[in-house]
């Protein structure tokens, strides 16, 4: 494997361009879609957790058979940017109908969201996984591969940061009062939008690092990438807490701060504290982003690990905390908010950070470079995690007695604590445990590694 030239800027710019497009996608279901079922379509919190449990165990299947079809794919293009390209413009189009304002009750508009949702996660993996598998494809600097892994999940945090604090507004503003039909414009919009971003990124990066062999990966080869890399259960592990502990706390927050924090219950309440949560965890999240290149090189990946994990641990106790004492205050809201996204920020770029260096440990144990299949157990832990926290919200507010759009009960403000704060701090937690026992690609088994690699590549 030969040394790369730089990237250029343009690259880095255009292929973050590409996460505000998918991750604008991601926000609006990730974000919205529970309360727009249980709160705007009177869907049961329970038949929501158990769809979304049901889509993701379907995913389980189909996520590594598909980048197994990426791996295999050879054109012009590469293997990447053609199934990136095919994959928005069918998620988009499923995305519009997800949310479609059409005049469906009962068991025809069960029936529908069911469709929908589970094509949602299928349609979604044939762009995400090849995405993310660019990664590692485009360059195997140490440094370069920090900022590109970085640069795209800061489009991305900007992206939930744009849905997240403004999009109940837009629903109100776009549906004239009727705020199913505002969704359902909100979607298009943002259907177009994707497009867009992916179209830039398939136009102006392409795949710089490529393996030496060109031999296809049978099923076979798939199960022994997954299976015989050890450092494929570590990241994995890190994954599936971080994601499960980010995406519960993200989805509660809007049901805690509308029923805890501000005690209202209109189905059209617009509060402020929940905008100012998710619009200062964006600006925390693409901060941290930035300086973690930089950071990791003063002190050390151990240690900026640890603060990853543990700030957004320290965030959920304040947070915990205050929600007793000054429960509407913006300020103590917006201070915990920073410190639960600066560690969700850091934990965001390293775990593709450390999955880029898995995807070249298993080129150095087992011979053969396969991005697309190992990034598609990461594309497959972020929507088992998205679909474990809708599980868990929605039997969890089924088990604490919630009732939409009512006066809560203690016992349900009690059980909303536990899930928003209490279980992801756990999780958050269990991050660093995983890392410290089982990571074992430190910098200089790393850079000894590379070398390796380039030396086979020479002979």
């Amino acid at each position: 494997m030969e040394q790369q030239n730089k990237l250029s800027w343009l690259s880095k710019i255009s292929f973050g361009i590409g996460a505000f497009g998918k991750d604008a996608v991601y926000a609006i279901v990730g974000t919205y879609l529970m309360m727009y079922l249980t709160d705007y379509r009177s869907v049961a919190p329970a038949f929501v957790g158990s769809l979304f449990m049901v889509a993701r165990i379907w995913d389980a299947f189909n996520d590594p058979f598909m980048g197994m079809i990426v791996d295999n794919t050879r054109s012009k293009w590469g293997k990447f940017r053609p199934w990136i390209l095919i994959g928005t413009i069918l998620n988009a189009i499923v995305l519009i109908f997800l949310f479609l304002d059409n005049g469906m009750t009962g068991s025809k508009y069960l029936v529908w969201c069911s469709v929908f949702y589970i094509l949602w996660g299928m349609t979604y993996t044939i762009m995400d996984i090849p995405y993310w598998s660019l990664v590692p494809a485009l360059t195997d600097d140490e440094n370069e591969r920090s900022q590109i892994s970085a640069i795209p999940r800061i489009f991305a945090s900007c992206a939930w940061l744009v849905i997240n604090s403004f999009g109940l507004v837009l629903v109100a503003k776009l549906g004239g009062g009727d705020d199913v039909k505002g969704f359902s414009v909100l979607a298009i919009l943002i259907s177009i939008v994707f497009i867009f971003a992916s179209l830039i990124t398939c136009l102006t990066c392409k795949e710089r690092v490529v393996t030496q062999k060109a031999e296809k990966t049978s099923v076979k080869g798939m199960i022994n990438v997954l299976f015989k890399n050890d450092q494929v259960k570590i990241i994995l592990g890190i994954a599936l807490f971080f994601n499960i502990a980010y995406q519960l706390s993200n989805s509660f927050a809007l049901y805690y701060f509308k029923y805890v924090a501000e005690q209202t219950y209109a189905s059209d309440s617009n509060g402020v504290l929940y905008p100012v949560y998710a619009a200062v965890a964006g600006f925390a999240q693409m901060g941290s982003m930035a300086i973690l290149p930089m950071l990791s090189q003063k002190i050390g990946k151990k240690i900026s690990f640890f603060l990853a994990s543990f700030l957004p641990v320290f965030g959920f106790a304040a947070l915990w905390i205050l929600g007793f004492i000054i429960p509407k205050n913006v300020v103590a809201v917006g201070i915990c908010s920073a410190i639960i996204n600066s560690g969700i920020g850091f934990m965001l770029v390293f775990i593709t950070v450390i999955l880029s260096e898995v995807v070249d440990y298993g080129e150095y144990k087992l011979g053969t470079r396969n991005e697309s299949i190992l990034f598609s157990m990461q594309t497959f832990v972020v929507k088992f995690a998205g679909a474990f926290s809708g599980f868990v919200s929605g039997l969890g507010l089924t088990a604490i007695g919630y009732v939409a759009n009512q006066h809560q009960t203690p016992g349900a403000i009690t059980g909303m604590r536990i899930i928003m704060f209490l279980i992801p701090a756990i999780l958050s937690a269990l991050c660093f445990l995983i890392y410290i026992k089982g990571y074992k690609l430190t910098p200089e088994f790393y850079r000894k590694m590379r070398d390796e690699l380039h030396a086979r590549k020479e002979s």
